[in-house]
């Protein structure tokens, strides 16, 4: 079933998330923001960790003043730390007594005008950015996620993974790695249901880039045709727990035309 927002986007029925405890990874950019706000919506716990401390407690308060009575927390936590990120996840799962997703938003962009003049020091910040991260957080999170039964682990990648283009080429590789990444989590949560259903899921949603009421305001006149609005990307992310976990684990779920 699916309620119509008043900005004209769908969302889907929420019986999901009642009562689950969500971790939101890179929660103070506009996206996370988005999550924040639509899985307190839904009735999720939610757990917000962001490098930038004064923006994550600017979206917890947010989330948290939008939906009176949610349980929004906000914590600075080194994802590049493999130690510190395990730690995130023991304390989360002791204090609220299970996990049942992680949403993957930690992002970053370097790019050139043409491949030749590809910097290899954008190739350093992005490894750290968006594969780095993603190893610790799946490696992190997996036994909890199992522990759930029905636990998500959810990759927001872009359409150039696949389909990459000349100035693009260390963002692209970046986010091609970390797809192939999930979706050997995705394996391995396959593995452990062995002939039942697998006890979580790890899916990639894929836009080709996404688009905030700010950047609206700041650019009129642009059309924004094939960007993906936050809220929608959120609506999408909340959606994948009213699926058993057998048709979102290992997939590629897309937000824009396929290339």
């Amino acid at each position: 079933m699916t309620s119509t927002r008043t900005d004209g986007g769908t969302t889907g029925g929420d019986g999901g998330l009642d009562g689950a405890v969500v971790a939101v990874a890179g929660a103070a950019g506009p996206a996370g923001q988005a999550a924040l706000l639509r899985l307190a919506e839904a009735g999720a716990t939610v757990v917000a960790a962001d490098a930038d401390a004064e923006r994550l407690a600017q979206a917890v308060d947010a989330a948290r003043f939008a939906h009176g009575g949610a349980t929004v927390t906000g914590d600075t936590v080194d994802l590049l730390d493999l130690a510190a990120t395990r730690e995130w996840v023991a304390r989360t799962e002791k204090e609220f007594g299970r996990i049942d997703g992680l949403v993957h938003l930690v992002g970053g962009w370097r790019g050139s005008a043409h491949f030749a003049e590809t910097d290899l020091g954008d190739w350093d910040v992005l490894h750290d950015l968006l594969i780095r991260t993603v190893q610790h957080t799946s490696l992190a999170f997996q036994g909890a996620l199992e522990r759930s039964g029905n636990g998500r682990f959810l990759l927001i990648s872009a359409a150039g993974a696949s389909n990459p283009t000349a100035g693009n080429a260390a963002y692209s590789a970046s986010k091609a790695a970390a797809e192939a990444w999930t979706l050997a989590l995705a394996d391995a949560f396959r593995k452990t249901g062995g002939e039942s259903p697998p006890p979580a899921a790890a899916a990639i949603l894929v836009v080709k880039a996404l688009v905030n009421d700010q950047m609206r305001k700041e650019r009129p006149n642009a059309k924004f045709k094939t960007f993906t609005d936050v809220r929608d990307l959120a609506d999408a992310i909340a959606g994948t727990w009213n699926q058993p976990t057998e048709e979102v684990n290992g997939q590629r779920l897309w937000l824009t035309p396929q290339p």
